[in-house]
């Protein structure tokens, strides 16, 4: 299963960077300043930044999973993203 959010901000690199180096400590993650990786253990997430946006596609096993780290991506990204409203609408594919 997948899910895709294209999130709208200017700050697209440096959250995929941030993010990515967040959790470089405790998983295997790849990544540069248009496009990263993060193999959770139960699911992936991979990101792609544009100068206006943050894509975010989530895979893993089954809804469930998809479901709860979805919520895990968005948690971490408010985070770091706290001067900005970002809005994040997962579709699920």
């Amino acid at each position: 299963m997948e899910a895709i959010a294209t999130v709208a901000t200017p700050n697209g690199s440096k959250y995929l960077q941030q993010l990515c180096k967040h959790w470089s400590h405790k998983f295997e993650v790849e990544f540069d300043a248009q496009a990263g990786k993060i193999a959770f253990p139960t699911s992936a997430v991979a990101f792609a930044a544009t100068p206006d946006t943050l894509t975010m596609t989530l895979s893993g096993p089954d809804a469930a999973t998809i479901e709860r780290m979805e919520q895990v991506v968005v948690d971490h990204l408010n985070r770091f993203a706290f001067r900005e409203e970002l809005k994040v609408e997962w579709v699920r594919a």
